[in-house]
């Protein structure tokens, strides 16, 4: 048993650089692919309207976003506890992450008049959160 194990009884230890370094990696990796699935969306939604398209297809996208903005918030959280990521964009990945479930609350065709332009703002704030995944400010 390594010491870092035994004063931290076998939990990996916050200073541990490669504990560290996955974590912001996930965290980039977990974004990069919220911003996959949000485009995604977007095609699976300009197929709903020409022939009434996959709305199938769409809502198993959402849900895709749901698990990959979520997973990606719970990493920040981790991050922001471990003082390598900013308040701000721990609380911006929440924020989105619960802003995917209003998305999906607001998306029947009787609501597509508030759904549509939440969409783009959720895409800003995925894109958002992908971008600072990548700054230099996320300490590894």
């Amino acid at each position: 048993m390594s010491t870092s194990d035994a004063t931290t009884g076998g939990r990996p230890d916050s200073s541990d650089p490669r504990a560290a370094t996955s974590l912001v990696r996930a965290f980039q990796v977990l974004a990069g692919l919220a911003v996959l699935n949000v485009l995604y969306q977007f095609v699976t939604a300009g197929q709903l309207f020409p022939n009434g398209g996959p709305e199938e297809a769409h809502a198993a996208g959402a849900i895709v976003l749901h698990v990959l903005s979520g997973l990606a918030a719970i990493v920040a959280v981790l991050l922001w506890r471990q003082q390598r990521l900013g308040v701000r964009p721990m609380v911006l990945a929440v924020v989105v992450f619960a802003y995917t479930f209003l998305q999906a609350y607001w998306g029947g065709y009787d609501s597509l008049w508030i759904h549509v332009p939440g969409a783009m703002l959720l895409t800003v704030g995925v894109v958002w959160v992908f971008f600072t995944s990548l700054r230099p400010g996320v300490r590894a």
